[in-house]
Formats: C-alpha cells, sequence, structure tokens
C-alpha cells in the first residue's frame, strides 16, 4: 500500500478557502487502533469551528473530521474486534482526535461499530457527532421518560433532526422549534408540536419536563423559564449556561452542559433503533472530498452534510 493519501489540510486558520487538498502521510495503526478507508465524511459545525480558530486542533497543518464511515483496511496489534474489510462507522475521539476527510483515518478500535446494513456509507455518516449528542442529552443527561414534555431547538438541523426521532422513539411528547419552511419536514420526524421559532416566543410554553438546546443566547433563560420546577435542561453550547445558572436555581431546574463524546456504546443504541426504522439520517448534501471547502461555504437545508471519498 502507497505511503500517502489525499487528505483535506490546511496552513493557516480561517474561511472555508483555506481548506485544500494535498498529500500527507498514510497513518499506520497501532495498539488498539484500526486504519479505516474512508468512504464518508460527516461536516459538522465544531469542524468548522476549528478550521477557523483551532480551538480543538491548535494550530494547522491538521486535518478536519470526526465522523466517518469506510472499510476496515488494517488492524494494529492486538485487535480482535474488527478484520480488514468490515464495514464500520462511528465517531473518532472528540475533540482531540479528528482526521477524517481524507482516504484513510485511524480510530481507537472501540469508537467504531458495524455500519448498519439499512444505512448507506454516506448515511453512516451523517450520524455519530449529531446522533451521539442527541442521546448522550436526551438520555444519558436528561434521562427522557416515555410521556415527558420535552422541547428540542433547531429541530431541523444536524443535532435537532435526530434528536427529535429518539425523543419520538422514547416515548416523548416533542415539540420543536424550527423555522417555517421545515415545518413539515419536522413533524414528519415524529414532533406533535412544531413551533415557527420567527414568530413564535420559547417563553411563551409552560410546563417543559426537558429541554434540549443548541442555540444558546436569550433561548436558553427561556426555556428555564418554560420548564417546570424539577425540569431539566441540557445544552450543546456550555460555555453560554452561565447567564441562566441563577434562574434555573431559583426555579429548581437542573442545567447541564454537553460536550460529545465518543461512545461506542451509545452508538450500539443508535443503530438499534435504525434498525428498528425509529431513527434515519437526512442527508442535506454530499460532496466529493476535493469541494469541503464549498461544503462549509454552503447553507444547506435540513439534515447533515457529507463529503464522499472515491
Amino acid at each position: 500500500m502507497a505511503s500517502t493519501m489525499q487528505a483535506i489540510t490546511q496552513d493557516i486558520l480561517g474561511g472555508p478557502e483555506v481548506l485544500r487538498l494535498g498529500t500527507v502521510a498514510r497513518p499506520e495503526p497501532r495498539i488498539g487502533q484500526v486504519l479505516v478507508r474512508v468512504h464518508a465524511a460527516g461536516v459538522n459545525p465544531a469542524d468548522a469551528m476549528n478550521r477557523q480558530t483551532g480551538i480543538f486542533g491548535g494550530q494547522p497543518p491538521f486535518v478536519l473530521g470526526w465522523d466517518v464511515s469506510g472499510v476496515i483496511e488494517a488492524v494494529g496489534p492486538g485487535v480482535t474486534l474488527f478484520a480488514p474489510g468490515d464495514e464500520v462507522f462511528g465517531l473518532l475521539p472528540f475533540p482531540a482526535g479528528g482526521g477524517a476527510y481524507a482516504e484513510f483515518a485511524i480510530a481507537p478500535t472501540r469508537s467504531l461499530i458495524a455500519k448498519p446494513a439499512g444505512l448507506s456509507h454516506v448515511q453512516a455518516a451523517a450520524m455519530p457527532l449529531a446522533g451521539l449528542t442527541a442521546w448522550q442529552a436526551l438520555v444519558e443527561t436528561a434521562g427522557l421518560a416515555a410521556g415527558e414534555r420535552v422541547l428540542i431547538t433547531g429541530a431541523s438541523g444536524g443535532v435537532g433532526h435526530l434528536a427529535v426521532q429518539i425523543a419520538t422513539a422514547r416515548g416523548a411528547h416533542v415539540i420543536a422549534l424550527a423555522s417555517g419552511a421545515n415545518a413539515q419536514f419536522v413533524r414528519g420526524l415524529g414532533a406533535a408540536e412544531v413551533l415557527d421559532h420567527h414568530t413564535r416566543d420559547v417563553g411563551e410554553l409552560s410546563d417543559l419536563d426537558v429541554v434540549l438546546d443548541v442555540l444558546g443566547a436569550e433561548y436558553l433563560l427561556k426555556a428555564v423559564r418554560a420548564l417546570r420546577p424539577g425540569g431539566r435542561l441540557v445544552s450543546t453550547l456550555p460555555q453560554s449556561l452561565a447567564a441562566a445558572a441563577p434562574a434555573a436555581a431559583e426555579k429548581d431546574v437542573r442545567i447541564n452542559g454537553l460536550f460529545v463524546e465518543s461512545d461506542r456504546l451509545g452508538l450500539m443504541a443508535l443503530a438499534e433503533l435504525v434498525n428498528d426504522a425509529e431513527l434515519k439520517p437526512t442527508v442535506a448534501a454530499t460532496y466529493p472530498l476535493a469541494e469541503a471547502g464549498t461544503a462549509h461555504a454552503t447553507k444547506h437545508g435540513p439534515g447533515k452534510v457529507v463529503l464522499t471519498v472515491a
């Protein structure tokens, strides 16, 4: 096998224009690692944040991307879970890992699971980071139960559209906040109510059990007011929680900030929902690897953007 590969790299921090297709050294799997021949890589807001600021990867050069779906090319010493030829998908270690925007990626063995037969590689690559965020927020942090009323903001986005399906599968009453243009899409995912964020105020709601918020800013204080005493708020923007903390304490609302973690058990739970036809990622658009910059620069509709690797 060649000692080099094609990958999207950057030499400086900046806008989408800094991303370029280049030749880099092909990584080799070490103990507890596998080498994945990448078929598809998901695009996430975290990728853009890292491209602009280096917040997760430090100074460039580095290769972006945490969502990966592909085929095991080689295994490191002592690996027994997978063998070359196995189809897998998963989340590379976040935030310290990365490297999915490439022909090959190194992954810790237990950050991956077998790709569900019912998903293409493109669909599978759309799910790990967003799906695990939704699962860890709703199920593991909030403990969402059947019959509870849950508000999901950004409900047509990457995290939101998967969160609506997960909450619906758990028997919750889902109230989704989205644009009017995406209302039909979100209802089709299982939302019992859809609020147009242009015309409806979250602060008008009441007696909520759980809120999953991906927007931050003024939505956090409004969400606290909308929760019942003893309710739970989980935000994907932990840095913005401080402003809502006093109001939450006064109302006896539990607030948590969540950064997603790579988790094999969580992936298995998501795959089970996929196999039961209760969860399906929506792909907003696909781009070939070489057009990663265009993918970052273009605004897309509901769901996730995915890069494809020939």
